[in-house]
């Protein structure tokens, strides 16, 4: 899920700040959740930062992304937000952190796209079909891109957590509802095998050669 913050007063969270007191028990399972995930998108050189929002953000997606300066922004927005645990209550408890994983990968996809400069940009040889524009174009771009950062999650999940790969597949189709921007059903029928991602490839690497069959389709 990606969501363009305002970045003013909000808390920086460098990695020894996941135990501060400042947190909420919520945020610090989160952030702990997360981790792996942020551990390597820094590895890889993305200009990521953890923000976690202190105050109250009731209409606010809980993890979601944000770019300011040329930088990546995982924003946690759980305080008075009963999305923060609602997003969750269908996943039994102890499947919860491998979700909140998941999520967080997702939202590398979107800063690795943002970083390489690609943000809503096709790739090379790729035409937009007919003639779009206002809304409707930007449903699509939108469309596009969680299309993409949903096969990075399920890249990591599989190289990761392997036999939770299906559970894993299954509750992305179980939150992506068909129409709207956010309808990235195509590209997860393209993800029902795992073997799409038997490759040694990155996770965006992977995840790019699969996101352009889907566009081909679209």
């Amino acid at each position: 899920m990606l969501k363009l913050l305002p970045l003013l007063s909000l808390l920086f969270l460098s990695a020894p700040a996941l135990a501060a007191s400042a947190l909420s028990p919520l945020e610090t399972r989160w952030l702990k959740a997360a981790a792996p995930v942020v551990h390597y998108a820094r590895e890889q050189g993305l200009p990521l930062d953890i923000v976690v929002q202190p105050q109250d953000a009731p209409d606010s997606v809980p993890l979601a992304l944000g770019f300011e300066g040329g930088r990546c922004k995982l924003v946690l927005s759980m305080r008075g937000n009963a999305q923060a645990e609602a997003v969750l209550r269908e996943v039994a408890a102890e499947r919860q952190s491998l979700m909140i994983e998941t999520m967080a990968a997702h939202e590398i996809g979107h800063c690795q796209r943002y970083a390489q400069g690609d943000w809503h940009a096709l790739p090379r040889g790729f035409v937009e079909r007919g003639s779009v524009r206002g809304d409707v174009r930007q449903q699509r771009e939108t469309r596009r891109e969680e299309g993409y950062a949903d096969l990075v999650a399920l890249a990591w999940v599989h190289a990761r957590h392997r036999d939770d790969y299906q559970e894993v597949l299954a509750w992305m189709r179980s939150v992506r509802q068909a129409g709207g921007s956010h309808d990235t059903q195509a590209w997860l029928a393209l993800a029902a095998g795992s073997a799409v991602f038997d490759t040694a490839q990155t996770p965006f690497e992977q995840a790019d050669l699969l996101w352009r069959q889907g566009l081909n389709g679209r």
